[in-house]
């Protein structure tokens, strides 16, 4: 209690059983993945000495994020997300499984390891998206912020003592020994999520079906220009700063002349730069912006894989991957800040996901990409080419500030239920939804510029057509109209719409004359016997 006190409710939510419980759970598990992934990082420069071959490792446990990261925020939505955890860390189990018995029997082969590691990377796309989305099914609702810090926190503590562990166990007693521990690991995460008494999903009647909730992400995320800023800040950074991540299991081999359990502590100096970096955040957000940040960020990893390239002795190599630990956190936690900071609830695991699929396509792209390099020029130069290019690019995007995050997303409620003479089903559709406005000649310029700003709120919200038209017969009366897919999408967007919405639209509505509000009218479309 004193602990949460003096870091003023940092460390809150353990206080509350479940998360506990779950948070440590979590730490353990990831410490085993950590192990495991460095364990098939080294068996492959084992099995093939070419860059290419190492870096498609890396590749292959961040591309299925790349490729289901959408789809797996999509289903933490519509399935039980305890149930859907407990089959993913069962996958994952199996995995770990396989390349133990593979390793001990020596069988395993490149493109054994390569398949297995993308089969992880599934289970990875999978899990990711649903343990962000239940934290605030764990603590109380002023103790989420403290309970995501824990998260990030907890996956720097297993950063820092999983690939120093896993190196250890595979330079003592060799692979399958290693893989056993991440196995483990697994049986005790899916103890804890089958203690969880989590209650039941409530029924809902506007409850979203896959392929309508993975239209309406995309279809918000091709609608926000926030987060498209974030999306390019976050794909430009990882490209470039992925190649000191594909390259570090061969600078590990060839160029410092370190073995497994060095490679291991190195990458144990990358978590606990991460948890330095993490513990001094706050006060570097007190002196820098967001902008500042990243900016700060791409300069210190292009100066670590500077002096990477120089082939160092250890300890300089080792001191500069604090650095990097720090550096690379510090673009994490920024980054997600401003991607969460632009989401509403109803959307943020979607969105998540989105952002998601951008850092480990650009991760697994660059990656690819950077093994090629190497192979090519080799390890050294494209290790410059790349600190070269991320302090150019990090210069470059700067110019291109972050979103401030300070617009109220919480949902203003402030539409009037939607007339109808009779019930109608939710899954009829199209709808179309006229609003008519009248609007003095002088004002009209300045209200196609508000209403403007207002076409791309109604497509995130869930209208998939927008436009504005005006009467023949009389130009003061303008018409804005928009389309959405059913009439159940319709009702969801009515609980969607926020206040910073809800401003745009006082905005549009101050250019309306007449002693009435608009007239809001609902089409629907029309089923005719026989048609085709």
């Amino acid at each position: 209690m004193s602990a949460a006190k003096a870091s003023g409710g940092t460390f809150a939510p353990l206080a509350q059983p479940v998360f506990a419980v779950l948070w440590s759970a979590t730490v353990l598990g990831n410490t085993g993945s950590f192990m495991r992934d460095v364990a098939s990082s080294w068996l492959m420069t084992d099995l093939s000495a070419s860059p290419a071959a190492v870096a498609m490792v890396q590749a292959a446990g961040t591309l299925p994020i790349f490729l289901l990261a959408i789809p797996a925020g999509v289903l933490t939505d519509i399935l039980d997300r305890r149930k859907f955890l407990i089959a993913v860390q069962v996958l994952l189990a199996f995995v770990s499984i396989s390349l133990m018995v593979l390793s001990q029997t020596g069988m395993l082969s490149v493109s054994a390891l390569i398949g297995l590691t993308f089969l992880g990377g599934i289970g990875a796309a999978l899990m990711g998206p649903t343990w962000q989305a239940i934290v605030p099914e764990l603590v109380k609702r002023e103790d989420v912020k403290s309970a995501v810090a824990l998260n990030s926190l907890g996956i720097n503590i297993a950063r820092s003592i999983g690939p120093a562990a896993g190196g250890l166990l595979l330079a003592a007693f060799g692979a399958g020994i290693t893989y056993g521990a991440d196995v483990a690991s697994y049986i005790v995460v899916i103890a804890a999520l089958v203690w969880w008494p989590r209650a039941k999903n409530a029924n809902d009647a506007l409850q979203e079906n896959f392929l309508g909730a993975f239209r309406a992400g995309l279809r918000y995320t091709r609608s926000s220009t926030p987060l498209h800023v974030v999306l390019l800040r976050a794909a430009i950074f990882f490209a470039f700063a992925s190649a000191v991540w594909a390259l570090l299991p061969l600078v590990a081999r060839q160029l410092l002349g370190g073995d497994a359990g060095f490679y291991g502590i190195l990458l144990g100096a990358v978590g606990a730069g991460a948890i330095g970096g993490a513990l001094v955040m706050p006060k570097l957000r007190e002196r820098l912006s967001s902008d500042g940040l990243l900016l700060g960020a791409a300069v210190i990893t292009s100066i670590v894989m500077s002096v990477l390239s120089l082939a160092p002795p250890k300890f300089v190599a080792l001191t500069a991957l604090l650095f990097l630990g720090a550096a690379w956190i510090t673009a994490l936690t920024t980054l997600n800040g401003a991607a969460q900071s632009v989401l509403p609830n109803w959307v943020r695991g979607r969105g998540l996901a989105v952002y998601l699929t951008v850092f480990n396509g650009a991760m697994s792209a660059g990656s690819l990409g950077w093994g090629a390099v190497g192979e090519a020029v080799g390890i050294q130069s494209a290790l410059v080419i790349g600190a070269i290019g991320l302090l150019i690019a990090g210069v470059l995007m700067h110019r291109v500030k972050l979103p401030t995050g300070d617009a109220d997303l919480v949902p203003s409620n402030h539409w009037p239920e939607p007339l109808v003479a009779e019930p109608v089903a939710h899954d009829r559709g199209p709808v179309l939804i006229l609003i008519e406005y009248k609007v003095e000649k002088q004002h009209r310029s300045a209200f196609l510029h508000a209403i403007d700003h207002l076409s791309n709120e109604r497509r995130r919200d869930g209208a998939y057509g927008w436009g504005v038209t005006e009467d023949s017969a009389d130009p003061e009366k303008m018409v804005e109209w928009f389309m959405v897919e059913s009439w159940a999408e319709h009702l969801r967007q009515h609980k969607r719409v926020s206040n910073a919405d809800a401003d745009l639209q006082r905005k549009v509505l101050a250019y309306h004359v007449g002693p009435e509000k608009p007239v809001v009218r609902h089409f629907l479309t029309i089923n005719r016997p026989g048609a085709a």
